[in-house]
This record gives C-alpha cells, sequence and structure tokens, in this order.
C-alpha cells in the first residue's frame, strides 16, 4: 500500500520541462546602440592607420551580439567606410572631415570589428579591414571628364611631388620639410596636359635655408616637437608649364598614450639614410592607387565567422531563424490595408552618403 500511494503521489507531482534559452532580441543596423558601437570601431580605425586617409561610416551591414556573461558582450560589427579628405596625420575631427564624392573616385573600405562591451563600457579587441577605389568604368559612366586616380608610383607623380616640395622649400624662410607619403594623386589630359597631388610631410630640424648648405644633416624633429602637414600641388605640363603648391603644417600634435609614436601615422615611411624629399614612396603602394586599410588592420579574429567565442549553437540558431523569417513571409496570407509599407529588415542599415 506504501508504494502505492508513493506512485500515485509521484504522478501528481508537477513535471518541470527544461524551458530553452531566450536568445536576447538581436539589435537593427540603425538602432543607436549600433551606432555607438559603430563610431567606436571608426575611430579605433583611424587611429591606428598609419597611411592615407580618415575614413567616415556609411552604412552598417551587419551586428552580432554575443553575450559572455553578466553585462559583458562581444560584438561583431561589418561596416562600410568611405575616404574622406583629411590626412590621418590630420589634427580635423572626424566630423568636419569631407566625405569624397563619387566623381572624386572614391575610395570604400570594409571592415570587420570585433568589440567587448563591458560594464557599458565600449572597447576594440581586434579589426580587419580591404579598401580600394571604385571602378573605373563606373566613375566614368557617371562623369566621363572626371580624371581617375593614378598610381601612387608613377614617374610623373612622383616627379611632380618632388618639383612640389622643391619648390616649396626654396620660397619658405620656415622649416625645411621631408615627404613622408604621397596619398592621392591623378593625371588629366583634356583640356590641358597636367598633374594632382597630395602628400604629406613633416618639419625638421633645419631651416629651409639651412638646407641648402647640408640637407642630409636636416632630421624630422623628435617626439617632443614633431610637426605633420599636408600639401597639394598642381603641374600644369604645358605649354607654358605651370606649378601650383600650397602646404600647410598642423603643428605639434600630442601623441595619442595607446599609440607608440613609431607606429603613428607617415613616421614608418622616414628611414634612417632615406632622402624623403626625393619623392620616394614604399613598396606597398607599389602599382596601387590608394592606401590600403588591410596593411595596418588584418586581424582574422575580428571577423565573426573566425571567432572562438561564437558559438556553434547560436549559428545554428542564425540559420533557424533566417528559415522562420522566410516561410512566414511565404505564407503570410493576411491582408493588409492600402499603402500599408512593411518595416525595414533589421541590417543592413542606412547610407549615410552614397552607395559604390
Amino acid at each position: 500500500m506504501k508504494a502505492l500511494v508513493a506512485l500515485i503521489l509521484l504522478v501528481q507531482l508537477p513535471i518541470h520541462k527544461a524551458v530553452p534559452a531566450v536568445l536576447p532580441a538581436p539589435l537593427g543596423c540603425d538602432d543607436p546602440e549600433s551606432e555607438a558601437a559603430a563610431e567606436v570601431a571608426v575611430s579605433y580605425i583611424n587611429g591606428h592607420s598609419h597611411h592615407g586617409y580618415k575614413f567616415a561610416l556609411n552604412r552598417i551591414e551587419n551586428i552580432r551580439v554575443v553575450p559572455q556573461g553578466l553585462n559583458n558582450d562581444i560584438i561583431f560589427l561589418e561596416l562600410d567606410l568611405l575616404e574622406t579628405t583629411c590626412h590621418i596625420l590630420s589634427p580635423t575631427p572626424l566630423v568636419n572631415c569631407t566625405v569624397r564624392s563619387f566623381t572624386e573616385h572614391a575610395v570604400e573600405g570594409d571592415c570587420d570589428v570585433k568589440m567587448q562591451k563591458l560594464d557599458g563600457k565600449l572597447s576594440v579587441l581586434a579589426s580587419k579591414c580591404h579598401s580600394h577605389a571604385d571602378s573605373s568604368e563606373d566613375v566614368l559612366r557617371v562623369c566621363p571628364d572626371c580624371p581617375l586616380l593614378a598610381s601612387l608610383n608613377n614617374t610623373e607623380v612622383s616627379t611632380t611631388v618632388t618639383a612640389a616640395l622643391g619648390d616649396h622649400n626654396s620660397k619658405t624662410a620656415d622649416a625645411y620639410l621631408r615627404l613622408l607619403e604621397i596619398g592621392r594623386a591623378n593625371i588629366k589630359y583634356y583640356p590641358v596636359h597636367s598633374v594632382f597631388v597630395e602628400f604629406a610631410v613633416a618639419a625638421t630640424n633645419c631651416s629651409a635655408e639651412e638646407a641648402k648648405d647640408n640637407v642630409e644633416t636636416c632630421q624630422l624633429l623628435p617626439d617632443d616637437q614633431s610637426n605633420f602637414g599636408f600639401c597639394t600641388a598642381t603641374m600644369v605640363k604645358g605649354p607654358p608649364q605651370d606649378l601650383k603648391v600650397d602646404c600647410q603644417l598642423y603643428g605639434h600634435q600630442v601623441p595619442t598614450p595607446d599609440i607608440p609614436f613609431l607606429s603613428r601615422p607617415g613616421v614608418t615611411y622616414s628611414q634612417p639614410g632615406q632622402d624623403t624629399s626625393a619623392g620616394l614612396v614604399p613598396s606597398v603602394v607599389q602599382g596601387f592607387t590608394n592606401h590600403n586599410l588591410r596593411f595596418s588592420h588584418n586581424n582574422p579574429v575580428a571577423s565573426e565567422s573566425s571567432s572562438s567565442e561564437f558559438p556553434t549553437s547560436l549559428l545554428s540558431a542564425k540559420s533557424v531563424a533566417k528559415r522562420a523569417v522566410a516561410e512566414v513571409a511565404q505564407h503570410d496570407k493576411v491582408p493588409r490595408p492600402v499603402g500599408f509599407v512593411p518595416p525595414p529588415p533589421p541590417c543592413p542599415g542606412k547610407i549615410h552618403h552614397f552607395k559604390i
């Protein structure tokens, strides 16, 4: 009898089934939290790039959040960026930098960024990027007369940079400048043959007058006095030949604490014994029209697919969710009111400037 009573009581006990863990609602690419993460990511990319120009956010392609514990998330971002007119050495805040227009032969950056949000604070763990100029065909289709980007080691380009820097140094009473890098260039053949160049420079410990006697002794200023700048120049091949040069120095900038000075932008070009005033360019740009972000950001763990933090269960759940959405879309027979506009998908986000 006791056994029977025990059995009856056991049957009457409530059955507790395991409740599957509920995944957090996915962030949309245009959500304020996503935009805040992208802002931190773009700032990191610009602050840790060694060459070229600052990039601005054009679109958040995707965002994935992987909870790691209480107030601890890993975030994976896929970003589309566009090159601005501000060189990375420029102290101009990114918000004041102009994105280059499509007709200027725009350069796009694609970046994967792995971040952590710990107790509400965002930090970047890894970044992987690639940047490339828009195709010549796309530019010429819209603007047949627009000049295309020229190779940074093109002979006409390097000759123009050398002439421009020499012209500036011959006319200034200030510091003698050395070339750090050629940033951009284009060559036009109509209505006149002309070469346009942009290049980064740095002040030396010599005046331009002192450099005339012994230029080999002129060295870049030490860390606590460094002074970088930026020049633009146009050489009209003529006849008659004409050269216009404009150089602006930024003044001494205090290095960012988390970026060692020797890894800061441009400085890597000035090797001991190398006369960078002669229009020399680094081997990494031989034959290229733009500085590739890949040379500064190439950590494979930045990608969601390469991360150990992203469990297989969540990847499977992501695929199941996609199938579920597709099935709902296919079988949804609910009549919609006139003028109904379905909400946009959570990703990719809005385009801030223009699509390449």
